[in-house]
């Protein structure tokens, strides 16, 4: 569903709390159907800004509008249009999950006759139906998240904002959340804070990245990676013994850093590579390894992974150049 109409659009947004400013003049928005990830390292103004759309903090200057409404101006019209999962999930834990679902429902006035409707077809969705008349504390962390994801569901917001939805859970169950984000996209814009870098790159269509208070990039992984071209990496697996070999690539005019990325092959190692800006090693890599007679077994570009497009526009990679985004 991605190009449809918008449905958020965050303007000059800044905050400051006295002489700091935890919002710097922030502005994007997001389209209906999208699924957006929001980075930032610590302090860099990603849940002051989660926070402010969600009406739970008012902004110093700018707006935040929800399919049009300003979350300031109109509260509670724009509030019906958002569903927020918390990073620790809202829940009463001595409730059974059936009693709890059914309180949010009242809060969020539900008709009382489309109460049990609503309970199933969302129970059924993010499948918790199997533990409806257990008590929450006695889940575990997966159902748990599980049941704060319908509570946020209730009401069919047009907009769901999770913070962190997987934090805690074991592989399979990451998988799972995984999974039903993209489900629910299909009726949902959602907006996906999260320090987990690939977990970003495996559910979201784009990333939008904030450092310092400031926007820095915005686009999909796939075109931020096109755009940075300060980092030239390959990696090649090489058959010989290992240090002679890493020395070796050391030594290569241009060659800014090798490192053994791991041995793959008995007999062989795998070594990534980086050259200096606008330099192709692929050459001297290739004569060096056959004036040694270390057979090549494998050279690829190494592409670049949303670890390094984020180190690289928050200016946290040694030597890394200052990234510039056009942001729209």
């Amino acid at each position: 569903m991605l190009g449809g109409s918008i449905l958020i659009e965050v303007q000059n947004l800044t905050k400051r709390y006295g002489e700091h400013v935890a919002l710097d003049n922030v502005s994007f928005k997001v389209k209906k159907g999208e699924v957006l990830g929001f980075l930032g390292p610590n302090g860099a103004g990603k849940s002051t800004t989660m926070n402010i759309i969600t009406g739970y903090l008012s902004a110093t200057e700018g707006s935040a509008k929800i399919d049009g409404i300003d979350i300031l101006e109109n509260p509670i019209e724009a509030k019906k249009k958002i569903g927020y999962l918390p990073e620790i999930p809202p829940l009463y834990m001595d409730m059974t999950v059936k009693e709890y679902l059914k309180f949010v429902c009242e809060l969020k006035k539900i008709k009382k006759k489309d109460i049990p409707e609503t309970l199933d077809n969302i129970g059924k969705l993010v499948k918790v139906n199997d533990v409806k008349n257990r008590l929450i504390k006695n889940l575990s962390k997966g159902y748990k998240q599980r049941v704060g994801l319908a509570q946020a569901l209730i009401g069919s917001p047009d907009v769901l904002i999770l913070d962190e939805p997987t934090v805690g859970l074991d592989p399979k169950q990451i998988i799972e959340i995984r999974k039903l984000v993209k489900d629910l996209s299909k009726e949902h814009t959602v907006i996906l804070s999260s320090h987990i870098l690939s977990e970003v790159s495996a559910v979201c269509d784009r990333v939008m990245i904030i450092n310092k208070g400031k926007l820095v990039a915005s686009d999909t992984p796939e075109n931020l990676a096109k755009k940075i071209t300060t980092i030239n990496k390959i990696s090649v697996r090489i058959k010989g013994p290992k240090n002679d070999i890493l020395n070796m690539i050391k030594n290569i005019e241009g060659v800014k850093l090798a490192e053994i990325d791991r041995v793959r092959e008995a007999g062989s190692i795998d070594i990534m590579i980086e050259s200096e800006e606008d330099i192709d090693i692929r050459e001297s890599v290739f004569n060096i390894c056959k004036d040694n007679n270390y057979p090549i077994i494998q050279m690829k570009a190494a592409d670049m992974t949303l670890e390094d497009i984020f180190l690289e526009v928050t200016g946290q990679r040694k030597g890394g150049a200052t990234y510039v985004s056009d942001i729209k």
